[in-house]
């Protein structure tokens, strides 16, 4: 894959934050696992010296200037985050996706069929032939302007930021092989 290709977070959300650092590092300093606000990258970060983050706290991990990050360690699975991290995963996902209605707004307005048999609307969990149908038949009349939206047109619509949210958790935990908002990372991040 192309450098250019990389899909790189450049914000990022505090899932948990260490001030001396974890078991398994072979020194003691502070370090935060975060999630990224456009491709939900799960990284572990080395936080500058006199820094101190807080949960939920938005942070700058693109290849710029970083005022509060010294580095990017590593990007994380889902299995190696920290309990704390775990624990604030699935809010934080929701809390993104709340804050990134039009990006996903998008998915519904414009997604299309991933082979003959299968829809990318259908990859999110609730999501069957009938929901597809009705989804597709309304949104040629026009697009959807808000959630509020899809849920008024149509029927018996699953919570959507709910459907989002575990779509995001099952390519985290890498549980299909096709993937709609969390990119499959070949790459690791450039350190510095």
């Amino acid at each position: 894959m192309l450098k250019k290709d990389l899909k790189k977070d450049e914000w990022a959300f505090v899932l948990d934050f260490m001030l001396h650092g974890h078991q398994g590092m072979n020194r003691s300093q502070p370090v935060a696992q975060v999630i990224g606000e456009d491709y939900f990258s799960l990284l572990e970060v080395i936080v500058k010296e006199d820094s101190s983050l807080k949960v939920g706290e938005r942070v700058y991990v693109g290849d710029g200037k970083r005022d509060l990050v010294k580095y990017i360690r590593k990007r994380l699975e889902i299995n190696e985050l920290s309990s704390g991290a775990s624990g604030e995963l699935e809010d934080m996902i929701t809390s993104i996706i709340e804050s990134k209605k039009e990006k996903f707004l998008e998915f519904f307005n414009k997604s299309g069929p991933i082979s003959t048999r299968l829809h990318k609307l259908e990859l999110l969990p609730g999501i069957g032939k009938k929901h597809l149908w009705a989804i597709i038949e309304a949104r040629k009349e026009k697009d959807f302007d808000s959630f509020d939206d899809i849920k008024k047109r149509v029927p018996m619509m699953p919570d959507i930021e709910q459907l989002i949210a575990k779509r995001v958790m099952i390519e985290l935990e890498d549980k299909d092989k096709y993937r709609i908002f969390v990119p499959k990372f070949e790459s690791n991040y450039k350190s510095e």
